[in-house]
């Protein structure tokens, strides 16, 4: 699906996304990564959505944003509380959905000027 652009140019956008990949202001990246809005995307150590753990989500903490949107890959899945646990403590919120809905949300929180985090898992 090919989004439109918004003026939100500076800031990490997802400009397209597939089954396979995403699309961070026209960069396609077709690995496990982390985005934020205001700093370039990063791969993200998780390996699978099977084998996530605390650690996984360690990194993402690390960033301190206000939310977590998780897309679990092709189909919405949901993690269990505890890897969250810390996240959560600290009122961070974690929704998980599909990734062509996590990019669609992230886009409209990020343009909102939140501090969102999109981790993206593709297997």
């Amino acid at each position: 699906m090919k989004l439109h652009t918004t003026p939100t140019q500076h800031y990490q956008t997802v400009t397209r996304y597939d089954d396979d990949a995403v699309e961070i202001n026209a960069v396609r990246f077709d690995y496990n990564l982390i985005v934020l809005p205001e700093v370039p995307p990063a791969k993200w150590a998780a390996a699978s959505f099977d084998a996530l753990t605390q650690e996984d989500f360690a990194q993402i903490d690390a960033v301190h944003p206000d939310v977590v949107i998780l897309g679990t890959g092709k189909r919405q899945r949901f993690i269990h509380p505890r890897l969250v646990a810390a996240l959560t403590s600290r009122r961070i919120g974690v929704e998980c959905m599909d990734n062509a809905a996590a990019c669609r949300t992230y886009n409209i929180l990020m343009g909102e000027g939140r501090k969102v985090a999109l981790a993206l898992i593709f297997e």
